[in-house]
């Protein structure tokens, strides 16, 4: 795979400060495809410079040019989308139709909300004798995780670019490819110098010094809860303002008027989409005892489709392989019911877990509390309305979830009693410009549409 050398900084490829590289690996052969460099604080503070050079020009250039760049970079998104696609499948190893609709289409689908929200959003506005300036925060610095390595650069970089800031980057270590794609994109849209930087490295080096850079005035972070509080902790100190989207552990509810089958079978497949590595995934399923049996059965039926090297694709390292079977071997030591699946690898090569359901799992175990990311589902039994939203509220998670009944009144009902930051109904289709986010510990701010873009901004007000 192409790879560059060096860092994107102030509008070029400048070589790295150090000489340390990072191997990139594809998961499904294990075979090493690339490499780029490990950055350093040096090169953080040479990136971060650069920002705050071109934030002056970048903040007072008119909102309709911003919207005008961000268009051209969805633009460039859209031509380059089977190159994309390919980078997803080789460094996380996403099965390639998966990566086409979703990994490379839908950041074309977020960037363009946020061409349209640049162009028409109020930052100015008239309460009474004053008026409100929404300006932006500064720079930025965005850590992204790599379970979705392009929709999450552009859920960040977008609404920052939107409301004026100027951004420096760190990707996750495991899919640095697709974050220097991106880094060609919007040198092909025009952004003018320093608007965005690069800086490709490890978490607690260069995911450290840009955290607690002190020219940084947000940091936007993806990924988990234990690294978000370190990153909280950090901004903290220096009154830094951060987003926060961090783990989850969604229940999927399904009320005892509910097409049983088609709840069973959505809940299953959104689990094993990007096999299991989503922070929103509707890992616990919660059922009513009297069809308890027969939801364990569809599942069983369900996830026996999802074949590891064709539907499913593997987890992206051998540590995140050894962390999802570790907890698959919990489940069963813990009492839960193993109904399809195991810790067995299914796969000699390749960080491939089987697809696995567990049944008779009760609230208190560590497959019902912690967030796997894998491809696991726990269902479990309750008794009444009540003693579901118990158990679907039961975890310090808050971030998405699903509730299935005959009506959507019913179903949203009972989401208004979810302590829960997004919830579709019924099988509610993804939508670009919905905020993104959690409740508890699963976060703080909210990504996508304007609530997104609000992140980025900070509030003056004028009196006449």
């Amino acid at each position: 795979m192409k790879a560059h050398d060096g860092m994107y900084i102030g509008g070029e490829w400048r070589p790295a400060a150090g000489r340390d590289t990072i191997a990139v690996v594809n998961p499904a052969d294990e075979q090493v495809i690339a490499h780029v460099p490990a950055g350093t604080a040096e090169d953080v503070d040479a990136a971060v410079r650069a920002a705050r050079a071109a934030f002056p020009g970048w903040s007072a250039t008119p909102p309709a040019e911003r919207a005008a760049r961000i268009a051209a970079l969805r633009d460039v998104l859209v031509a380059r989308k089977d190159e994309i696609a390919a980078t997803v499948t080789a460094e996380l190893g996403a099965p390639l139709a998966l990566s086409q609709a979703v990994h490379a289409g839908v950041p074309v689908l977020v960037a363009g909300s946020y061409a349209e929200l640049a162009a028409s959003y109020p930052f100015e506005e008239k309460h009474g004798n004053s008026t409100v300036l929404l300006e932006p925060v500064g720079v930025v610095g965005a850590i992204t995780p790599w379970n979705y390595p392009l929709h999450q650069i552009v859920a960040k970089v977008a609404p920052a670019l939107a409301a004026g800031c100027t951004i420096v980057l760190k990707p996750a270590e495991d899919t640095p490819l697709t974050a220097q794609l991106f880094a060609e994109a919007t040198e092909e849209a025009g952004l003018p110098a320093g608007v965005f930087n690069l800086v490709t490295g490890l978490g607690p080096v260069a995911g450290q010094a840009l955290a607690a850079h002190e020219d940084v005035d947000l940091v936007s972070f993806t990924g988990s809860t234990a690294v978000g509080k370190q990153i909280g902790a950090t901004a903290g100190g220096a009154v830094k303002r951060v987003a926060l989207e961090l783990g989850g552990k969604s229940a999927n509810v399904i009320l005892p008027s509910a097409d049983l089958a088609k709840a069973v079978n959505v809940g299953v497949a959104n689990v094993m989409s990007n096999s299991g590595q989503t922070c929103s995934a509707w890992t616990r399923m919660l059922v009513d005892g009297e069809r308890y049996e027969e939801a364990v059965a569809l599942a069983a039926a369900a996830v026996a489709k999802y074949v590891p090297g064709e539907r499913v694709g593997p987890v992206v390292n051998a540590k995140q392989q050894a962390r999802v079977r570790g907890y698959i071997e919990k489940g069963i030591e813990e009492g839960a019911r193993l109904v399809a699946g195991g810790p067995e690898a299914p796969h000699p090569t390749g960080y491939y877990v089987s697809p696995t359901v567990f049944a008779d799992v009760t609230p208190e175990m560590t497959i019902a509390q912690e967030e796997i990311f894998g491809p696991v589902v726990s269902i479990l039994k309750y008794e009444d309305e009540d003693d579901a939203l118990r158990i679907a509220n039961g975890t310090v998670y808050g971030l998405a979830g699903a509730v299935w009944a005959a009506d959507d009144a019913e179903a949203v009902a009972f989401a208004r009693r979810m302590d829960t930051g997004q919830v579709d109904i019924n099988g509610g289709r993804f939508n670009p410009i919905a905020p993104f986010g959690g409740y508890k510990q699963s976060g703080v701010g909210r990504e996508l549409g304007p609530h997104g873009l609000g992140e980025y901004l900070q509030t003056k007000s004028l009196q006449f």
